[in-house]
């Protein structure tokens, strides 16, 4: 078992992640997120899964191209084609990794794969031998593992080593493990395969029981060296095991937990709002780390003690993880040269026509305001971001409502450059901008999400709006953020058409 205190930071956001239902990401996003990744200095990036479809490919294809440090990692079942196409992905990657995984537990085996162990430890060799032909660096992963038996499941990683893997995930692919049992089975395991320190051992664990990062720590005090997990904690059903609390929880505590990851937190708050904003998926206020109260005390007796001396209720300082200590002193007479120093220390490097699109929305949104905080130069540039390169924009909006009625919206987009323009009523004024948006932009998805949050306290505050939508087996996640909630409606519904109409397009395409 290796004595070295590093633990690789795996981020499975763009491909665990993306598995969220409603979750998925345009190829633009997916490469910068990948691009923060590496300036966050995540050690693995888990780019996607090749086989999986056209869309999937390229994006690996181009995270690839466009990595300089991280190792770039693509996910291939353990078929020939699936390896194949997954090498073909990350080939151009100065790093590249091939993740073949296989199910090993009984109840996967007679029901999934429908194969005996013989066929299963027969497909484990082959797969990994194949992939280790392609690349030096190979991970195998025993789907389930915490529910197969122990035996069996030596047999699988002796065979995976014998044939060249050289990472070894254990993963709890249901989220059925508790701490102390998990750190166990790492421990039995290094104990008990041949060759064992021939392999980095990982942990990937499902949040199902809520205890994934614990899980995840646990193995790590095993004897773990990779932990395998997602920003925001995102993932299937209950999602993975948090990146920002895995990192924080080694660093704030190196006293009872002796480990060191080169994740840089300052970029973590930056993170997952990139994240929250790509999918649409707000961040929950008290979520550990970068919740809007992980660093906020109402109680008087808090905010006493905070006031004496910051350590008596925080035990880390909100500029580690990227979070603004202050609000922002800024308003309608601030100039260029300030609105650019405060986007670049929070993380944000605009340049050109961005920059200057940026500004005159803040300027727009000062004279709306009275005060204007970091959290609204935060969405503001995160709603710039999401809506560059869509095809249908966002240009004017009319809204007649009351007890009066009839409740409608007039509204004004640009579809591929050319102006269009609609009229609609509806049962109230959201439900009529929706309407009005249908009759440019025709589909027969459902609404599944509509939610309002605001993004600061007042009665000024911009209101962030999520939306999703549900067409014909696609899910498509978006969100705005404006002074106005239904121009906030508007442009969320119209971000979440871009995503429904460009998956649509590549459906067709592939």
């Amino acid at each position: 078992m290796t004595t070295n205190p590093h633990i690789r930071i795996f981020d499975t956001t763009l491909r665990d992640g993306e598995q969220s239902p409603g979750a998925s990401m345009t190829h633009v996003e997916k490469l910068e997120l990948a691009s923060l990744m590496e300036d966050m200095r995540v050690d693995v990036i888990e780019a996607g899964f090749p086989a999986a479809s056209d869309g999937d490919f390229a994006a690996v294809s181009a995270i690839a191209a466009q990595s300089k440090s991280a190792i770039i990692c693509g996910l291939a079942r353990s078929t020939p084609g699936d390896i194949d196409r997954c090498a073909e992905a990350v080939k151009q990657a100065a790093r590249p990794r091939i993740h073949t995984f296989i199910s090993t537990s009984p109840v996967h085996m007679k029901h999934k794969l429908k194969m005996g162990p013989n066929a299963v430890l027969e497909a484990i060799g082959r797969s990994v031998a194949q992939a280790r032909n392609h690349t030096d660096d190979v991970e195998w992963s025993a789907e389930d593992a915490t529910r197969t038996d122990f035996d069996f499941l030596c047999k699988c990683i002796d065979v995976a080593i014998a044939s060249g893997a050289t990472t070894i995930n254990v993963p709890d692919t249901v989220g059925y493990s508790h701490p102390e049992e998990y750190g166990a089975l790492f421990r039995r395991l290094i104990e008990n395969v041949t060759n064992s320190d021939k392999a980095i051992w990982s942990a990937h664990c499902h949040n199902d029981l809520g205890l994934a990062v614990a899980n995840s720590i646990s193995a790590v005090a095993n004897g773990a060296r990779q932990i395998e997990c997602a920003i925001n904690g995102l993932g299937e059903r209950a999602g993975n095991a948090a990146l920002e609390e895995v990192v924080m929880a080694m660093k704030v505590r190196e006293d009872t937990l002796p480990f060191s990851t080169t994740v840089n937190p300052a970029y973590l708050s930056r993170a997952s709002a990139m994240v929250s904003r790509i999918t649409g998926f707000p961040v929950q206020y008290n979520k550990a780390i970068v919740g809007k109260n992980a660093f906020a005390h109402e109680s008087g007796i808090h905010q006493d003690g905070m006031l004496k001396n910051a350590e008596t209720y925080e035990i880390m300082k909100p500029e580690d993880v990227g979070v603004a200590k202050t609000s922002l002193v800024m308003g309608k007479l601030s100039g260029r040269h300030a609105f650019r120093d405060k986007l670049e220390s929070m993380g944000y490097f605009l340049e050109g026509d961005a920059l200057n699109d940026a500004f005159k929305r803040f300027k727009d949104l000062a004279d709306k305001k009275k005060h204007v905080f970091d959290d609204d130069i935060a969405v503001l540039v995160d709603d710039q971001l999401a809506a560059e390169g869509e095809r249908i924009v966002f240009k004017r909006l009319r809204v007649v409502c009351g007890t009066d009625g009839p409740q409608t919206a007039e509204i004004d987009l640009t579809v591929d450059g050319e102006e269009k323009y609609a009229i609609a009523r509806g049962n109230g004024p959201v439900d009529a901008v929706f309407n009005a948006i249908r009759q440019i932009v025709q589909h027969n998805a459902t609404l599944d999400l509509y939610q309002v949050h605001a993004v600061t306290g007042g009665t000024d505050a911009q209101a962030t709006v999520s939306v999703r939508l549900n067409g014909e087996g696609i899910m498509a996640t978006g969100r705005s953020s404006d002074p106005d909630t239904l121009v906030a409606s508007a442009k969320a519904y119209l971000h979440a058409v871009n995503k429904l109409e460009a998956r649509k397009a590549k459906r067709k395409a592939a």
